[in-house]
């Protein structure tokens, strides 16, 4: 009975009823409305084309796909989400530097390989950001480390800050670029509620591998006039325009119900790095002629043993920074980055949450 109703729920997540697709539906052109309405109180800039293309995707991920909290933003069991914008669910604010996916993968490593729990970790990558080599840095790192507890969502709307994207919609190029790096990567069409639906479902199904969601979308999507259009970007509407297309939204709009999130699953680690501190100092004289950097390495590995929860990252010089002493002592909490220091940042910063001591030597 019990694996009855499991394989009901599942096939539920893959495809949900009409009713909570036009809920999903009616959330997304909320979304677009909130946004408009921010932007165009701000005067002078914001994001409503962007925010537009991405409406569906964010609807479907934290009303049907995410595990969270509500009431509990920084509870340690939900669902965890990458995004330009800082909200109480955004762990990141990353903009379109290409930060994004960088802490997202050490979130994801932090899950896989230290917490050892149930969440998941999201990420919505701009087309425009994907120009920049950090992105691709952290496609290398999520495949060596098979961290299948991330989706990365890319959202090939065509459009950047000035002009279109050298690839456009050429969807089968990012697809192949992302195959080419190791990656699960499935194709959507990011205003399709229930391919969407779909494709997230096959995502939790991926083991040892991230998986790629590439969504084609197009930036101001419903609102007419802006809608695939240059020059938006970063530029709110006149209040009277968005006005009129907010009542053009509203019409759409068929329910006034709202989706709970699910449950997170609660098994991750009770964690403390309040009192790290060495046991003893390190057994120097004045006189002693020690190098610096063996002295650190020495002292990374003596702070091993004082918390479980203290890691070191390394950017392929762990014979130079004698930081191998550490892996030597600590071998699962030594991770080798590579010579990728953009990308080993980011995994630095959001290692850590929610509490773990890091220390990394480029």
């Amino acid at each position: 009975m019990a694996d009855a109703e499991a394989s009901a729920a599942k096939a539920d997540e893959a495809k949900p009823d009409a009713k909570t697709l036009q809920i999903l539906r009616d959330m997304a052109n909320r979304l677009r409305i909130h946004s408009i309405r921010a932007t165009c109180a701000s005067s002078s800039s914001g994001h409503p084309t962007s925010c537009s293309s991405a409406a569906e995707i964010v609807s479907v991920l934290f009303f049907h796909v995410m595990r969270y909290k509500k009431r509990d933003p920084e509870n340690p069991d939900n669902d965890r989400f990458v995004l330009s914008k800082r909200l109480s669910f955004v762990d990141v604010a990353a903009g379109w530097l290409g930060q994004g996916l960088g802490a997202a993968c050490g979130m994801a490593y932090t899950g896989k390989y230290f917490d050892k729990a149930s969440y998941r970790v999201f990420c919505l990558v701009g087309d425009g950001e994907s120009s920049g080599g950090s992105v691709w840095e952290a496609l290398a790192f999520a495949s060596h480390y098979s961290l299948d507890n991330l989706v990365a969502i890319f959202d090939v709307n065509r459009l950047t800050h000035s002009t279109a994207l050298p690839l456009e919609h050429s969807i089968d190029v990012y697809q192949k670029r992302c195959e080419a790096f190791g990656w699960n990567t499935l194709v959507v069409d990011g205003r399709d509620m229930e391919a969407l639906c779909q494709v997230f479902w096959q995502a939790a199904q991926m083991k040892n591998k991230p998986t790629a969601v590439v969504a084609k979308t197009f930036k101001g999507w419903g609102v007419p006039s802006v809608e695939d259009e240059e020059n938006w970007h970063g530029k709110p509407m006149s209040k009277e325009r968005a006005d009129a297309i907010i009542k053009l939204i509203e019409s759409r709009i068929e329910t006034n119900k709202s989706l709970e999130p699910k449950a997170p699953v609660e098994d991750s680690p009770q964690v403390n790095i309040s009192d790290i501190e060495m046991t003893s100092p390190p057994d120097y004289e004045a006189s002693d002629m020690t190098a610096t950097r063996k002295a650190c390495g020495l002292a990374l590995a003596k702070l091993g043993h004082a918390n479980d929860r203290v890691i070191v990252l390394d950017g392929d010089t762990k014979n130079s920074t004698f930081s191998d002493t550490f892996k030597r002592e600590h071998p699962e909490r030594f991770i080798e980055c590579f010579t990728a220091e953009q990308n080993m940042g980011m995994c630095y910063i959001r290692t850590s949450w929610p509490e773990t001591a890091i220390i990394y030597t480029p």
